[in-house]
């Protein structure tokens, strides 16, 4: 260079350093014209090391960088091949401490990006990378002069990325061509590869994905404008990189700044809605090429069916071609849009990676941010119309992301999730099944149904209808019928997408994910879970029960549950992996629950009564009590077998869900009913007053009065007293309505009034005493008429005047009789050895202190047919004592009882 340009250009002052660089314009543009490169490369290098490179000269360097910015003017298209050596000291001015050389670089790289247009392409990493920097400049003026050569590299980038090749290239087309033409075996340009373009998308994304992770709201603005930019081109299709920034992108949503949340917002639903729109465009391909797949069968069917001359066949030609017809005026494209003839379609050849965006997709389910966590449940639920066949994998994660969030405190989060729950239940519905299994319609939770229809299209309707229909059979119990799940049928000539395998779905990931659900501590995420595992246990009942040992600890913790909601529906779950196991596993699952009420008897006290009554709703009752009976029969702890049977019995006797057992222990004229029974009392003998009440069900007046002699020899305690009162409530209750009946046939039922005077008799006089008293006073009139049983001849109206004629030798009455005492005897026993005897009053206790409280008595009125007076209470107990077992009137005068005088 002159020495007066070096001068200049060394300059402090500005206009100095312009006027050198005008001089060296003038130089360039001469040597260029001169061909003379060799000085002009000489004058770039002098630039460079000397100006640009001079980092502690300030006024050096940004003379290096406005004399760079004058050559490249000068060179103007031939600057190509420079760029090189000009480029990179401009990229180094821009990390400079000075603020000015900084600004400086931003006008020479503006200048020179303005001359070289799409031969700046190649370098677009390094500008970009610069640009990013320099995006979060503290220093006003430098941001705004990088804002200035943005504009201008995106306006490049917008316009050449996709097409331009750098002249650079050693080999143009046109030689190509040339070369081509002279050689007849060379295959013609159209084949040969495609020259490489100045800017390359497949480079430039490690740098997006090191980038995207910044913080600063200027650079996330900046890196979001670019990713909008670089996704409007259509020839670039960004898309199919986006896995590489999505999760970056999503960051950026927790960003405060609003305006780096608007535009982040704005670029993800461009992003989805492209990948919706790619896949609707392949989906249409598909379905083109099978109609025209299909079309040319049919041709060919048309023109052998011609050639052989059957009628037969070209009807069948014909019928096929207009179902064909009708199909295509169904298909999601137009004929002419979705290339009939075999044509391009933009966006056909798109690959969209979407297994890898499920995967970025998925951590972001429980974001913190409620903003990020919506984002994320609406792309997940799109893509459920983009890729269901892709979503199988990620079943188990998305539901242990996505349960969670239906108890989330926001209304918004709560139905988003609940949405993409219901999209993912309709998949599993819809999976294609090999060998369905059938099961129990009342096996079917009522609130699944309605999760699974809730928002669903219409063809799920028909799903919706059939258990709608199975909720209303329900209550029922009774009848428990199996049935083959189905799916519904498409209308012919419409497109559906195709039926995922169930062979993709990972039952084994998807329970544990599911069962690890139960110890959330909201209680709608819970009932989900188990609304889950009862779709999928009557989806595939064989791959649960083979994966189910697992979980089924976790599903009798699960008993103990605070949430009603939660053990119905884990009841219903249980009921039905039960209905459709064997009898071993039957077993063992009643063996647990059993087990499980010893260790806890809060749960018994609580929730006891509604396990029972529920699994009687979904099982067979007859085959529960059979099976918990044998199991109470032969167990050792007296103490939680009395309890447990108490429980039991009090259901037999209350809930309506027995009706059919009580119906059939009233008829032991059966064999099943006699064995039902006998299987009970064996069992039952674990509680004295639990017996009593099975022999009153089952009409057996004679062993009712018989346990009463028993109960004699027993020591009477206050839980004995207290399960005898809540007896007789039941009494008076409807279920007993029939036994209440019968104390209007004295003749047919003596050893009714047996049974329930000697009722009373073990009664203090508190207020079930005066209520059975009253009872029995109300028809004591009748009792008198039959004080002592007639002895039945062969012309009686009635066959039996006792429940146990005929049946003796069917019922072992007398072992069943030894067995309780002997049952009873073992648990005194117990209760001794555990010094349960201190807290218990025995009957003469009981006794001395009513007679030391009550005082005087005064004797009762006892009805007798004879005489009509009353009698003193020392001759009742006399006579009574002297009829034994048939003297009813004696135990009627007795049950008399003596008023307290007040």
């Amino acid at each position: 260079m002159d020495p007066f340009i070096q001068r200049s250009l060394n300059d402090k002052l500005y206009d100095r350093r312009k006027l050198g660089a005008l001089d060296l314009e003038k130089t360039v543009r001469q040597s260029l014209a001169d061909g003379d490169h060799d000085k002009v490369r000489t004058i770039i290098d002098q630039l460079c090391h000397d100006y640009a490179y001079a980092v502690h000269q300030p006024h050096a360097r940004n003379g290096g960088l406005i004399g760079l910015a004058a050559a490249s003017i000068a060179l103007g298209s031939e600057v190509a091949r420079y760029l090189d050596r000009i480029v990179p000291p401009v990229l180094a001015c821009f990390a400079d401490q000075d603020a000015r050389v900084r600004y400086y670089a931003c006008e020479s790289m503006y200048n020179i990006a303005k001359v070289a247009k799409g031969e700046i392409l190649p370098f677009f990493n390094e500008v970009f990378d610069a640009l990013s920097k320099l995006a979060a400049d503290p220093e006003l003026s430098v941001k705004n002069g990088a804002e200035l050569l943005d504009r201008l590299v995106k306006d490049i980038v917008a316009e050449s990325a996709a097409t331009y090749v750098s002249v650079l290239q050693s080999t143009s087309p046109e030689e190509s061509l040339m070369e081509t033409a002279s050689d007849d075996n060379s295959p013609t340009y159209a084949d040969d590869m495609p020259f490489p373009t100045a800017f390359s998308l497949p480079r430039f994304i490690p740098l997006l994905t090191e980038r995207v992770h910044v913080i600063n709201p200027f650079t996330r603005i900046f890196l979001v404008s670019w990713i909008t930019l670089l996704d409007s081109i259509p020839d670039l299709e960004l898309v199919t990189h986006l896995p590489a920034f999505l999760g970056g992108l999503f960051r950026f949503l927790s960003d405060p700044n609003q305006d780096v949340h608007v535009a982040t917002q704005q670029a993800l639903e461009e992003f989805l809605a492209e990948i919706t729109r790619i896949a609707k465009v392949k989906h249409g391909v598909e379905v083109s090429r099978k109609n025209r797949t299909v079309r040319e069968g049919h041709s060919r069917t048309l023109s052998d069916s011609g050639s052989t001359g059957t009628d037969e066949a070209i009807k069948q030609a014909e019928k096929l071609s207009l179902e064909d017809d009708r199909s295509n005026n169904t298909t999601p494209l137009d004929e002419k849009d979705e290339g009939a003839d075999g044509s391009w379609i933009p966006g056909q050849d798109v690959e969209v990676d979407h297994q890898k965006i499920l995967e970025i997709l998925i951590p972001f389910l429980d974001a913190q941010e409620e903003e990020i966590q919506l984002t994320a449940l609406r792309w997940v639920d799109n893509f459920f119309e983009i890729c269901q066949e892709d979503l199988l994998p990620f079943v188990p994660r998305l539901l242990s992301h996505i349960l969670p969030a239906i108890a989330h405190p926001t209304e918004l989060v709560r139905h988003n999730a609940a949405k993409v729950n219901t999209s993912l239940l309709n998949l599993i519905v819809s999976l294609a099944e090999d060998s369905p299994v059938p099961i129990p319609p009342a096996a079917i939770p009522p609130q699944l149904a309605r999760l699974g229809t809730k928002e669903s299209s219409n063809e799920q309707q028909p799903l919706a209808r059939r258990d709608t229909q199975m909720r209303q059979s329900l209550p029922g119990g009774a009848d428990l019928g199996r049935r083959t799940p189905t799916t519904a049928t498409p209308t012919p000539g419409t497109s559906t997408p195709p039926i995922p395998k169930a062979g993709d779905l990972d039952y084994s990931a998807t329970v544990s994910a599911l069962t690890l659900q139960f110890l959330n501590e909201h209680e709608q995420t819970r009932v989900v879970a188990l609304e889950w595992l009862l779709m999928l246990h009557r989806k595939a009942p064989r791959k649960m029960l083979a994966i189910n040992d697992g979980t089924f600890p976790a599903l009798l913790k699960t008993l103990s549950d605070p949430s009603d909601q939660v053990v119905t529906r884990d009841l219903q779950l249980l009921s039905q992996i039960s209905h459709n196991s064997e009898d071993d596993y039957f077993a063992s699952f009643m063996h647990s629950l059993l087990s499980l009420f010893s260790t806890d008897r809060r749960l018994l006290e609580t929730r006891g009564n509604l396990i029972i009554r529920h699994l009687c709703v979904n099982l067979n009752p007859e085959r529960i009590y059979r099976t918990l009976a044998d199991i109470l029969e032969k167990d050792e702890d007296v103490e939680f077998a009395s309890i447990m049977v108490q429980n039991l019995n009090n259901n037999l006797i209350t809930a309506p869900e027995l009706a059919g057992l009580r119906q059939r222990l009233r008829s032991l004229e059966t064999k099943d009913g006699q064995t039902f029974f006998v299987t009970l009392f064996r069992s039952w003998c674990h509680n004295a007053v639990a017996t009593f009440s099975l022999c009153l069900l089952a009409q057996a007046y004679e062993q009712a009065s018989n346990l009463l002699l028993i109960f004699a020899e027993l020591e009477i305690t206050v839980n004995l007293l207290i399960q005898v009162d809540k007896l007789v409530q039941l009494l008076e209750s409807p279920v007993f309505t029939y036994l209440r009946l019968q104390l209007l046939e004295p003749e047919k039922y003596p050893y009714l009034y047996k049974c329930l005077y000697g009722l009373l008799m073990l009664l203090p006089q508190s207020s079930a005493f005066g209520t059975l008293k009253n009872r029995l006073n109300s028809v004591s009139a009748i009792g008198y008429l039959h004080v002592a049983p007639r002895a039945p001849t062969s012309s009686t109206s009635y066959e039996r005047p006792t429940r146990l004629k005929g049946r003796a030798d069917d019922i072992k009455w007398v072992e069943l009789l030894d067995k309780f005492k002997l049952v009873q005897q073992r648990q005194q026993q117990q209760y001794s050895i555990k010094g349960g005897n201190n807290s218990n009053v025995s009957l003469s206790n009981a006794q001395s202190t009513t007679a030391t409280a009550t005082g005087v008595m005064s004797p009762a009125r006892a009805p007798t047919p004879n005489a009509p007076g009353t009698a003193p209470a020392g001759n009742t107990a006399t006579s009574g004592s002297r009829r034994g077992g048939g003297g009813l009137g004696g135990i009627g005068r007795l049950a008399g009882g003596r008023r307290v005088r007040r």
